[in-house]
């Protein structure tokens, strides 16, 4: 497949214990109330093995209202503010649990607060050994375990009701090698990271190495978390594949306790499951080896696109689409939002009800020639009566990724789709009917990331 976005299969790999198959029965997890469920005094002695890093974890409503004034709006939307705070998810519905009668719910507000989705307690691991200890104390006592890095998961997998949760933010270091080995053989530069790192920070440190790391746009999300057992896109991609694809190694405790090592030598099978099979899927990470690459400059536009009509903003998804292969020669990466809520945080008066933002980076290209590969389309964007605003710069691609903050605390559920190459290339104007109904159907954030093809294509194993 020639074009960046590209089509996968899913494999559900299943284990279902054939030999024993005619007599299992399902097995519920162990609950407040069930016979199973571990004593005070039990949980007294995990806190203790734990060095006293367990605790009782809460909503993010209730955690603000435990503080001085409560949080402000700005700590209450700052993901990394709310970090801070074992049950905090960058999405607050998924705290929510709606299901029960009456509902659990802890919302902005509320005059009463209920547990919810929220796991009851944390161990916020400092060490492997810390890990081992929770996920061995969940076994022993058959409690539903989650894991969380940092709480992006726009599925909510990183919290669950009535759980133990083993929280990996305080994993924070940073490695940096020239020589990375696996089995005597040298792969070059890279960096080792706990599994609690943000992105921002790792690019901060590498660009002080005098290197980059294929990584997101977010400031708070976890490289070696859910991010890189999602495959990890990027808008380095294009130029250097997906952060699975420069995952080097992965130390991980099973579910069986057990630290391993996983890499092209150790644990192969795992290793190979771990890069995209689905975060908490086979293991929590402790850290992650990636490689590094020499940092350099790139051209990054930041393009806003304002209309008060779907037909228009229609329009302007068609055009988009029939020029998105103009871009490949520059192995680009692009984000092309379009928002009707306040989503992107546009720094020019609002000049439409609609907007779409389209960022692009251009690695080592420069101004003039990024402007050039990308006039033909703001000018048929510009055609159909849009108000189109773009600014260019050069800049250090590191500076370029890194950004201060998250906005968080709304309520969000995404679908998401894997758009192949072919349907840009046979039927573009398709875009533009899809985006107009889907507008005029009340939806109000579409969200496109063009981070697949060039190197992303060909590292399709």
């Amino acid at each position: 497949m020639s074009g960046r976005f590209f089509s996968s299969l899913i494999f559900v790999l299943s284990s279902f214990g054939l030999a024993n198959a005619h007599n299992s029965v399902p097995k519920c997890r162990n609950v407040p109330g069930a016979v199973g469920f571990p004593s005070s005094a039990e949980w007294t002695a995990l806190n203790a093995s734990v060095s006293g890093r367990l605790v009782a974890v809460v909503p993010t409503v209730k955690f603000c209202s435990s503080l001085p004034g409560g949080c402000t709006l700005q700590q209450f939307t700052s993901s990394v503010f709310l970090n801070e705070n074992p049950g905090s998810m960058n999405q607050i519905n998924w705290e929510q649990d709606y299901d029960s009668v009456p509902p659990s719910l802890c919302l902005h507000n509320s005059t009463t607060c209920g547990q919810g989705n929220v796991p009851l307690f944390g161990v916020l691991a400092e060490s492997a050994s810390d890990i081992q200890k929770g996920v061995t104390f969940a076994r022993v006592h058959n409690l539903r375990l989650a894991v969380k890095a940092s709480g992006h998961d726009y599925l909510g997998r990183s919290t669950a009701k009535s759980s133990l949760l083993i929280s990996t933010h305080k994993l924070q270091s940073i490695q940096f090698t020239d020589d990375f080995r696996i089995g005597g053989k040298s792969k070059g530069s890279a960096v080792t990271v706990g599994s609690g790192v943000g992105l921002s920070t790792i690019y901060a440190a590498a660009k002080s190495k005098g290197k980059i790391v294929v990584g997101g746009t977010a400031a708070t999300v976890v490289a070696a978390g859910g991010y890189v057992q999602g495959g990890g896109h990027s808008a380095l991609s294009p130029t250097f594949g997906l952060a699975a694809d420069n995952t080097l190694e992965l130390t991980v405790v099973l579910a069986d306790g057990s630290v391993v090592t996983a890499n092209e030598v150790e644990n192969t099978d795992l290793f190979w499951a771990m890069r995209g099979g689905g975060a908490g899927s086979w293991g929590v990470i402790v850290s992650a080896t990636f490689q590094t690459f020499p940092t350099f400059n790139a051209s990054v536009s930041s393009g806003l696109i304002f209309s008060n009509s779907t037909q228009v903003m229609g329009q302007v998804a068609a055009a988009h689409a029939r020029h998105i292969f103009d871009w490949d020669p520059f192995h680009v990466g692009q984000y092309f939002y379009l928002s009707t809520t306040g989503l992107l945080q546009v720094p020019v008066p609002a000049l439409g009800k609609f907007v779409m933002s389209v960022q692009t980076y251009f690695p080592n290209t420069t101004t003039d020639v990024a402007e050039a590969a990308l006039q033909p389309f703001f000018d048929e964007a510009k055609a159909t009566g849009a108000i189109v605003v773009v600014q260019t710069n050069e800049t250090n691609i590191n500076d370029a990724l890194i950004s201060a903050d998250d906005s968080v605390g709304a309520s969000a559920v995404l679908g998401s789709r894997l758009v192949p190459a072919t349907a840009y290339k046979n039927s573009p104007a398709t875009f533009g009917d899809v985006y107009t109904r889907l507008l005029d159907g009340g939806a109000t954030n579409i969200l496109g990331n063009l981070v697949a093809g060039g190197e992303s294509h060909t590292n399709i194993y």
